[in-house]
């Protein structure tokens, strides 16, 4: 095979689309994947299992336990189980999303414009494109669903990545890196059209009075060295109490709380400071205080926020097979299931084409399109914030908002499937690939190929 550099091309050539990654980078995400896998079982396993007791004789059990409220009522805090679950612990959720993005941005590949301009248009390509189905599906069949048009937009990190950890562990990692990045914009784009589309009745004082804790807790993170550093107060003492603030005072403006978590990601610095509040390099061995916090928060994050929260927001009673097809038949379903399985990969691969036909750019020749295809079609598994937004487009237990549910798990497992037949058949030819490509003739730990060295996919 002929060889090829991975570098970038000289000034004045084409630029070329997913590139080899950093060798540091290649591991992070390899890492991330793992990760991801152990989640997404977590969460199949609660989706299941609200699924079995939602549709048993016991299941008025499994309603009553999901409306029971608790809380005090002054700060607008009695809500039920399933709210608690949808705005409490999904914010951890969102924090990490937050982090992951900030961090990519700051100091990971992607703080390269030509690394971070596909994945990022993608995710809104993989927005505005299902948004318009769904109306458009809605708006044909006189429907009055037209709330939900924001279900589709979103794509599940947990379950996409899990599903690409266990049947494509050899693509590329410039494909993996665009399919983490793609998520975690949609997601953060899903919480913008939340908290400027789904906020009712904003209290603009108590989201002024949100700025105070919100300030506090930026300045802290940035000072960290100083106040939480060696035999100091360990950080939470001080940064949970704040954090917790934000995200009541938040809550009590109308704007929905999880989008506090996200603030908060975006605060916490990503390259180490000395004692002098000075950020040190990047390519230093100690991690930054985001990656400590998310290796932190992730286990919470994968291991009870997203499960609780699928467990409170999955469970439907379908009805038999006569109830799952009159659900299905509901147009805001019909709508849901087309914008994730046909709109999410027409947005991402129409938006990736436009990219290359306006800047006369290329795919990287280990990419094909049939690759950037499969990843498409995982961008279409559409659970977590797809599932919250239903719930804040149509009232929890209504016809509309139990067919959504159908839909999306309907729509999400067959996404599932068909990017597993397409990328399962891709990975045996990665597969081969990779053989050649770890090598290492300087016996140096990193690969020949991240070095610039005789990369077999040219």
């Amino acid at each position: 095979m002929a060889s090829r550099e991975p570098n970038p091309e000289p000034s004045g050539a084409s630029p070329v689309f997913f590139g080899r990654n950093s060798y540091r980078e290649h591991l992070r995400i390899g890492e991330i994947l793992r990760k991801e896998t152990v989640g997404g079982v977590l969460l199949l396993i609660a989706t299941v299992a609200a699924l079995i007791w939602a549709n048993s004789p016991a299941s008025e059990g499994y309603f009553a336990l999901r409306d029971f409220t608790f809380g005090y009522e002054p700060w607008h805090l009695e809500l039920s189980v399933g709210a608690w679950a949808a705005d409490g612990l999904l914010a951890i959720f969102f924090f990490l999303v937050g982090l992951e993005l900030k961090k990519e941005f700051v100091a990971g590949d992607l703080r390269q414009l030509s690394k971070a301009i596909v994945p990022v248009a993608a995710a809104f390509g993989g927005v505005v494109i299902p948004a318009l189905i769904y109306v458009g599906v809605n708006v044909f069949a006189g429907s009055d669903g037209l709330r939900g048009w924001a279900i589709p937009t979103a794509t599940d990190i947990a379950f996409a990545l899990a599903v690409l950890a266990v049947i494509s562990s050899h693509l590329p990692t410039a494909l993996r890196i665009f399919l983490l990045t793609l998520a975690v914009v949609d997601d953060l784009i899903a919480i913008t059209i939340i908290a400027f589309f789904y906020s009712e009745d904003v209290n603009l004082a108590m989201l002024g009075l949100m700025l105070i804790p919100l300030a506090a807790f930026a300045l802290l993170v940035q000072r960290e060295p100083r106040f939480f550093g060696a035999r100091r107060w360990p950080f939470w003492v001080i940064l949970a109490p704040l954090a917790v603030a934000a995200w009541i005072l938040m809550h009590a403006s109308g704007v929905h709380a999880t989008v506090a978590g996200v603030l908060l990601g975006f605060t916490v610095p990503v390259l180490r400071r000395a004692a002098d509040g000075k950020p040190l390099p990047p390519n230093e061995d100690k991690p930054g205080l985001a990656e400590i916090f998310e290796h932190r928060f992730r286990p919470i994050s994968t291991g009870l926020a997203v499960p609780v929260f699928a467990f409170f927001s999955a469970g439907v009673a379908i009805g038999g097979f006569e109830g799952l097809s009159r659900a299905l038949m509901d147009p805001v379903a019909l709508g849901i299931m087309a914008a994730l399985v046909i709109g999410k990969p027409i947005g991402v691969l129409l938006t990736t084409w436009v990219l290359t036909s306006v800047t006369k750019a290329t795919l990287d020749q280990s990419v094909k399109w049939v690759d950037l295809t499969g990843i498409g079609l995982l961008a279409g598994i559409g659970f977590t914030v797809s599932l919250l937004v239903n719930d804040l487009s149509f009232e929890v237990g209504s016809a509309h908002n139990d067919n959504a549910k159908v839909a999306i798990l309907a729509a999400s497992v067959l996404a599932a499937v068909l990017a597993s037949i397409l990328l399962t058949i891709r990975n045996r030819y990665y597969a081969e690939l990779e053989k050649a490509e770890r090598v290492d003739a300087d016996d140096n730990g990193i690969p020949d190929v991240f070095e610039g060295k005789d990369n077999p996919r040219g």
